[in-house]
Parts: structure tokens; sequence; C-alpha cells
């Protein structure tokens, strides 16, 4: 079993007035090679930290010794929000099950995307499709399965990126390899879920080479954009088509019925490997598509959502060529591009740590009513081109204002250097605290999980304060009361609009879940108190 302990690690600026507060620190002690893939910030502010990891049976352990086996299993470990672990918990197959990622729903759970090699048997319920598949496995805010699902063909699929749309159902994304239905020797393979895990529609992209998934987030329509590290040329005139396959479960009468679209590339890559955006309606359906890069190698790394448009973001090798207006000046240098939602160029900008520049992680921080976004913070580590004793990977932050230009940058480094240290995942909370998850390793195969929470002044002052905010508003089963002022103990109150007291509980979080599934329709009024005399209040409906 891991364990939790404190970590050290120093922080300096450059180019910024002040440094930040390490909020709290946990490592992840590992003796075997573990790989972190994300952290998940739930709705009330709590962490995920999910990945994959080797069981260590020993005798501190109570694992039971039929769910051992010897391969990877998803590895999930939940911090509240002081930092202190809620729970752990391991989902095991009888073979290699690679958890690649995770999507926090609306009603506090997740939904887990991996990557299985195993057959049915341990936690994993239904049979392989042929090759690896793609593991979907629901659970609850506790880590208790809710349904889990398994996709795939008789070729290789891997699991890449789960989101949830507006609709309450779900856009996972992944690789399928050298199918007789794709097109290259990597493809795209988009499925479309409903609520409770019913296969909606399966999507297939590809062009002529290799097509890999980076990152998928959903989009404002209810659909999601793709970003997609592309080493295919266009397919011309090859059309689309639709057909229908039809599944009878092992065992049972009923067939189910999956619609399976097929669509080629249409736009042409420019250098070796380029940044391809796929925009999906919410029926799954392509709505645009756009190719970018120059002739080098340009590899997309991350999205995000902008109040107009969108931010997408990786590093480039590529001088100025294609449709690349910037030039590169070191090793690989960070390569930003701002579009509008029809997917037209805005601006594009490059930046440059010196050596390898990897960018993780990217948020936008908004204006109060959504209508502006005043900034875009960046976070990603920088690694020596040929490896060297020390100092070899160093994380940073860069925050640039709303047309890309550079404000300022930071360092983090290792009090104690290790041989290996890398950022995995970057998230800024909605306070302007930052969580950083990443590996540290004095040796290749025993890499910590190392999870640091940051508050930083500069990035606290972008943030438009507030006394209390609940969401969602209105709210059909749960809402979360977040409070925006320091305290040690607060009050909630929930009173209907005759003053009547339905609801009274105490909290030391800053964001609370309450539960509104026994109110009928209409108005109600939430009051917060504070120890420190503070108060608030905000009217919610219930609908």
């Amino acid at each position: 079993m891991k364990k939790l302990y404190l970590s050290a690690w120093t922080l300096c600026t450059v180019l910024g007035v002040s440094a930040q507060e390490v909020v709290w620190q946990k490592d992840i002690k590992s003796s075997t090679q573990d790989f972190l893939s994300q952290i998940t910030t739930t709705i009330d502010q709590q962490y995920l930290i999910t990945g994959s990891s080797i069981q260590i049976k020993n005798e501190s352990q109570t694992l039971n010794s039929q769910k051992q086996n010897n391969g990877y299993d998803f590895h999930l470990i939940k911090l509240n929000q002081q930092g202190n672990e809620a729970w752990e918990k391991y989902f095991s197959g009888n073979n290699h099950d690679y958890l690649s990622a995770t999507v926090t729903t609306q009603d506090g759970g997740f939904l887990l995307a991996g990557t299985s090699y195993s057959g049915k048997g341990l936690d994993k319920k239904e049979d392989s499709k042929g090759g690896s598949d793609i593991w979907l496995i629901r659970i609850n805010e506790f880590g208790d399965e809710l349904w889990q699902k398994t996709l795939g063909t008789s070729s290789d699929e891997e699991a890449r990126a789960v989101i949830q749309s507006t609709d309450l159902g779900f856009f996972v994304a992944g690789n399928v390899q050298s199918t007789s239905n794709g097109f290259g020797s990597k493809d795209v393979w988009i499925t479309r879920l409903d609520k409770d895990g019913k296969e909606l529609s399966q999507l297939i992209l590809g062009g002529k080479g290799l097509d890999e998934v980076e990152k998928m987030i959903p989009t404002k329509d209810g659909g999601a954009l793709l970003g997609i590290y592309s080493r295919s040329s266009e397919i011309r005139d090859a059309g689309s088509w639709v057909r229908t396959r039809e599944e009878k479960s092992s065992g049972e009468r009923s067939v189910s019925s999956t619609t399976i679209s097929q669509m080629p590339k249409a736009s042409s890559n420019f250098g070796e490997g380029d940044y391809w955006v796929i925009k999906l309606e919410k029926n799954g359906k392509v709505e645009w598509e756009k190719n970018f890069g120059g002739k080098g190698d340009d590899h997309i790394r991350t999205l995000a959502l902008t109040a107009n448009g969108y931010i997408i973001g990786g590093e480039s090798r590529s001088e100025r060529s294609g449709n690349k207006t910037v030039g590169i000046e070191e090793g690989t240098d960070l390569w930003i591009i701002a579009l509008n939602e029809r997917g037209d160029e805005q601006w594009q900008k490059s930046y440059n740590f010196k050596n390898r520049d990897i960018l993780m992680g990217m948020s936008v921080i908004h204006s109060a009513d959504t209508q502006s976004s005043k900034g875009i913070l960046l976070g990603g580590y920088t690694q020596a081109e040929g490896r060297i004793l020390e100092n070899d990977e160093t994380f940073w932050m860069l925050y640039l204002d709303g047309n890309g230009n550079e404000q300022w940058r930071k360092h983090v480094a290792g009090e104690s250097r290790q041989k290996e240290e890398r950022l995995s995942d970057l998230k800024l909370n909605r306070d302007g605290s930052i969580i950083l998850a990443g590996t540290s390793a004095k040796e290749l195969g025993k890499e910590n999980w190392k999870i640091v929470k940051l508050g930083d002044k500069q990035v606290n002052d972008l943030i438009e304060k507030y006394d209390i905010k609940i969401y969602p508003n209105p709210v059909s089963d749960y809402a979360y009361v977040e409070i925006g002022f320091d305290f040690k103990e607060a009050d909630i109150m929930l009173y209907d609009m005759s003053g009547r007291q339905l609801q009274n509980f105490k909290t030391k979080n800053k964001v609370t879940k309450i539960n509104t599934q026994a109110l009928v329709q209409g108005g109600y009024l939430v009051t917060i108190k504070t120890d420190n005399n503070k108060t608030a209040n905000a009217k919610i409906i219930k609908k």
C-alpha cells in the first residue's frame, strides 16, 4: 500500500515579484514503476490522482489474494480539500490495465477510461473484444463502481481522453491500430455514450499515416473539441460512409445496434507532424477540421476554451513554414494558437525556455460574467536534449494576457534533486490556487507520485472575488456552495421563500455539496455564517 508523506519543494520566480506559497504537499511512495496519468479536480474542490501501478503485497496489506495479479492495475487516490487521503482504490484485470483518462461527473463521481489487455475476471466483468480494448468504469464519489463497459474490436484500441457533455452523456476518444474500417496505421476512434453507458454512435477518423489523440475538451454547445497529433496526409475523394453494427451479448437474446461513421482526413499536413483539430457536434458528427504546422515536427498537447473560441498548444520544431508564422529559438519551443469558434486562426505565438520545452497543462482565466478571457496560464517542464546528472528537468509556469503576450514566467525546482523529475498535470482552481502532479525518482523504475498545492499571489490577483457561489444553478439533484473568503468553520443554512429553515450544517471546506433532491420546484435562499462573523446570501432555483 502506498503511504502519503510530506515533500519539500522550493520555488523561485523569473520576471515575477513574489514566490508561491506551498499550501500542502504530498508524496505517494512507490517501489515500482508507477505511471501517473492525471489529476482531476472535483466540483467540490477535492482531487482524484489517477494512474497505473503494480500492487505489491506485503504483511501490512489486507489485499484479497484473489484480486492480486502480476500486471498493472487502475490506481486511484482521492485527496480532500486539505490534501489528506480520503480513499485509495485499485481496479484489476487478469493482465495489464493502464488508466489513461478520468473525468469528474456532475453528480460528484467519475468516469475512468483506460487501456485493457485483460479478459473477463477479477474486477473486469466483460470479455476482451480482441487485442487491447478500452475499459470504462463509472464510480461514485466514494470510489464504488456504478457500471463498467468494454469497448473494442478485433484490432488494438487504446483510451486517450474522456469528457462529460452537457446532456450528461460522454465522449470517449482513443486510437485504433490497423483496423479494416480505418485509414492508416493508427486512427482516431470516438465513442459517444449516454449517462448509463449505452453506446450511441462511433466515429473513425484518420489519414494515410498515423493519427494519435492527445486531448479532448467539452464545448459550450454540447459537442467536443479534439486535439490530434497527425503524421498523415489527406485522403482524396474518399467521401464518408455510415453503417450499423449489430452485437449480441453472450448468453442473451437481445441485439444492440451501434451506428459507426467513418470520416477520412480532408486537410493536408504541412510537415512531419502537425496539429490536427476537429470540432464535433453534440451528436458526434464532424462540424469542422483544421490543420496547423510547419515543415518540421509539431506536437499538439492541450486545449482550452476561451470566451469566444479555443486555445490550442504544444511544442514545435518547425521554422516559419506551412501556416506557422513564428520561428524557433532552441530545441523545441512552445507554440500556441488562438482560434475562433469556427476554427479560424486569431493569432499565434511562440515561447522558449531553452532545450526541450514540453507543455503539460493550460487554463484560461475568465471574467466573472464569462464574456471575456483575462489571460492564459501554461504549465510544463523543460528537459535537456542530452541527459545530464542534475537539473535536466525543470517545471515552469507561464502567464499570457488574452492576446498571447507574455506577462511573467516562474520556475519550480525540487529542493533535493532526483535523477528523474517530471510534471504530468497542472490544474488551476477557481480560488486561484494551483495543483501540480508529477513523478519523482532516484532511478528509473521507482517513480513516486508527487502532488503539490500552491497559492500564488499573482494568479490570485487575477481571479475575481466573490462572497458566495452556487452551482449548478438552477439545480436538479445536488448543488455546491462555494465560500469566497477565508474562514475556519462556517454554518450553511437553506431556507424556503417563506423563511422556514430546511437545512443547517457546519463545514470547514471552501466548497460543500448539498442535496436538493427532496425540494419542490421553486426558489430558495442559502445563507452562510462564518466563525469570523462574515455572512453572505445567495438564491438557488430548484428545477
